[in-house]
């Protein structure tokens, strides 16, 4: 009868005690006395289970039940998870422990007992416990005695025995004033939803692998220092609140919630959402220092997988694209049904690696090309399968609009695609980018069917030769480039059929391009004059520029108004001879041939660097080059026409116009420069003036392409 008569003077001696909860001078002298009672020997609790049994009560607890697929989902595999013997043998294993702690509690704020004198007689009762299974082990028997509270509440009207248990501990009562302990509840659960976040914090701590991270990392260490004092508070915790149920459930709804306990317990919370706060910013930094370690060993494995023979290419795509095999990773362009990467087993593979924004020209000629490979009427099987690899800055979060852009370039691709760039793992983006040198610019690795390197980039031989460069090797753009000649076809083949059909009648053709309006007319009307008073047929076609592409158009209006010569209306022409002259360009520095003395590779070499200042033009007389010039010297040629004409009866026209160039030539001497976007890849370190043949200087500037919308810096 005593111990029913105390309670009011025990609590107001619990109340004193309360006001100094956190008034312990010195932590340290706190800490020192829980690191005292810590002597594990050993034994292990699997305390994952348990927690999850633990979140499944105290969310059912409340007024407010959690729902939801995550809560249905953790309900399935808890159930799964106590099906298990090991697991029903671990339960037996730690119930003595769960009923003492739970006794204790109750014991001790019944009796009045300093809360902190009740959390230390808790951790000398678990002294042989590692510090998680304090935590959940004192979790577990608060949540037995606040989830047989609520039980009671949410079943006592329809079960007659828990209608007779629920009378004897005051349900009923206490819930018909509801409302007046609403705010008692309400500090309950937010401080018991804080004490669930650090404990799923510190289990999470646990589970580091050890592998990738050890306690020389400073956020480890730090995490790790910390955690006894976040159990400390944690337990402390479950001691209030347990305090609180008991007391409800002793003295019933007539003993309201006083200002310092309702004090202690928006401390306590403040308190530990603190300490969660900074352990998950230290979980923050183990993360990433976890992700940066199993990257760096998956980097090294593709580096080990590339150096190695293999029977057949699975090994090297699967860690390229997606090693598991809980999803089929790709998407069949021709069907669009998700398909695995099996279907590219002992094939040749071209992948194309791009980010999002790869252009409709890339897409479109890349289509047309390999249509046509298709088609081939000599080929029973495909050559070669295209895989499409979307990289994307993985620092920028996936919204909306991009993964509209993504979708709207993946339906346009006939060839295979990654199903999504989330699918494609940060070693693999980082080996595209350190190994073979993809920035922004798409690029077109390839594989042989036994996962080797043919070609670090063979989009430059797509470009220039399509699919008649297939397989695509390195030894292959050799093989092409010995065959090759400098000849209009080489310039313009593949591009419009008009031209081809020009040099097969001997036709004397003018190539020009430039973004000067008065520059084009002024050219045009002298080679119109010219050819005339020569009697010879001549055809201009008008090219553009690889750049500055509203300014092309708006020449290209007035060619079209004026009727100036023959265009291209579609920029895609454009861009495409262009894309295929610096293709050249590229392959010859890919294979380490740039500076090689051939002269075809030099007038090429002129002609790029022709188009990056003002107008040039480039005459054939069929397939045969006779002049490739700067605007500075073509159209002064043309202009002094009555100045060589009379060589043209005994030289012929060809040889009198390319004498007369090369004079004003040697005279002239226009500067030559080559501009290499950061974002195109490889990059040479140095490079010999077509000209001179002296090794060029090297610039750094900055340029803002408006009309392409693409900021890039270039050499």
């Amino acid at each position: 009868m005593a111990l029913w008569s105390a309670p009011g003077a025990s609590q107001q001696q619990l109340m004193k005690s309360d006001r100094s909860m956190m008034g312990m001078s010195d932590d340290n002298m706190m800490m020192k006395q829980i690191l005292a009672t810590h002597t594990p020997d050993g034994r292990e609790v699997e305390v994952k289970p348990v927690f999850q049994l633990i979140e499944d009560i105290l969310n059912r607890a409340t007024l407010q039940v959690s729902s939801g697929d995550n809560a249905v989902q953790a309900q399935m595999e808890m159930e799964d998870k106590t099906q298990q013997a090991s697991f029903i043998d671990m339960i037996e294993a730690i119930s003595f422990a769960i009923d003492r702690i739970s006794c204790e509690i109750a014991y001790k704020a019944l009796g009045g007992t300093d809360a902190h004198q009740t959390t230390v007689s808790l951790f000398n009762m678990l002294a042989a416990y590692s510090w998680d299974a304090k935590l959940v082990l004192t979790l577990a028997a608060f949540a037995i005695n606040y989830g047989e509270f609520w039980l009671l509440a949410q079943i006592y009207s329809t079960n007659p025995l828990a209608k007779s248990m629920a009378i004897l501990k005051q349900v009923p009562s206490i819930l018909e004033h509801a409302g007046n302990l609403k705010s008692r509840f309400d500090a309950l659960n937010s401080l018991i939803k804080v004490m669930m976040d650090v404990t799923r914090c510190i289990i999470e701590f646990k589970d580091l692998p050890s592998l990738y991270i050890t306690q020389d990392v400073p956020a480890f260490t730090t995490a790790f220092s910390l955690i006894p004092t976040a159990v400390y508070w944690t337990i402390r915790s479950v001691v209030a609140c347990a305090t609180q149920i008991t007391t409800l459930t002793s003295m019933g709804h007539e003993f309201a919630l006083s200002a310092s306990e309702g004090w202690e317990l928006s401390t306590l919370a403040h308190k530990l959402k603190t300490i969660y706060e900074h352990l998950r910013k230290q979980m923050a930094v183990c993360y990433q220092h976890i992700d940066e370690r199993k990257s760096l060993e998956a980097y090294q494995m593709l580096l080990n997988l590339f150096e190695t023979v293999h029977i057949d290419n699975m090994k090297v795509l699967k860690a390229l694209i997606y090693a598991k095999d809980d999803l089929q990773p790709l998407v069949d362009g021709s069907t669009k049904k998700r398909v695995n990467i099996d279907v590219l087993r002992r094939k040749n593979v071209l992948l194309l690696i791009s980010d999002l924004n790869i252009s409709h020209d890339e897409l479109s000629i890349l289509e047309q090309i390999y249509n046509e490979s298709r088609q081939h009427a000599s080929r029973l099987v495909n050559p070669y399968e295209v895989v499409w690899i979307p990289v994307v800055d993985r620092s920028i979060p996936w919204d909306e609009t991009m993964q509209n852009r993504f979708e709207s370039i993946q339906s346009q691709m006939p060839w295979y695609t990654v199903h999504h760039p989330t699918l494609i793992e940060k070693a693999a983006i980082r080996f595209t980018k350190e190994v073979w040198h993809f920035r922004n610019k798409p690029i077109l690795v390839v594989l042989d069917p036994q996962g080797k390197v043919v070609s670090p980039n063979a989009i430059h031989m797509m470009w220039i030769w399509g699919s008649n460069a297939f397989p695509f090797t390195s030894l292959r753009e050799e093989a092409l480039w010995k065959d090759e000649t400098w000849r209009l076809e080489l310039l313009i083949d593949g591009i419009d059929p008009e031209l081809l059909k020009w040099i097969k009648e001997g036709k004397y053709i003018f190539l020009y391009g430039g973004d000067d309006v008065e520059w084009v007319r002024k050219f045009t009307t002298a080679a119109r004059t010219v050819s005339n008073s020569a009697r010879i047929p001549l055809e201009m076609v008008y090219v553009g520029k690889s750049s500055k592409r509203e300014q092309v158009r708006r020449v290209l209006a007035a060619i079209m108004v004026e009727k100036l010569s023959y265009y291209w209306e579609d920029l895609t022409m454009v861009w495409f001879f262009w894309t295929r002259l610096e293709s050249m360009l590229f392959s010859k520095i890919q294979l380490g041939r740039a500076d090689d003395m051939d002269p075809m590779m030099q007038e090429i070499k002129k002609l790029i660097s022709y188009d990056r200042d003002g107008g040039w033009a480039l005459l054939s007389k069929g397939s045969q080059i006779v002049v490739n010039g700067h605007g500075t010297t073509v159209l002064p040629a043309l202009l002094e026409y009555d100045m060589w004409k009379d060589h043209v009866l005994t030289k012929g026209f060809d040889k009198s116009l390319k004498d007369h160039h090369d004079k004003l030539y040697s005279i002239a001497h226009p500067c030559c420069r080559f501009e290499f976007s950061t974002h195109g890849g490889r990059i040479p370190e140095s490079m010999k003036c077509p000209e001179c043949q002296r090794v060029m200087d090297k610039f750094t500037t900055f340029c803002c392409c408006h009309d392409d919308n693409i900021p890039a810096t270039h050499y």
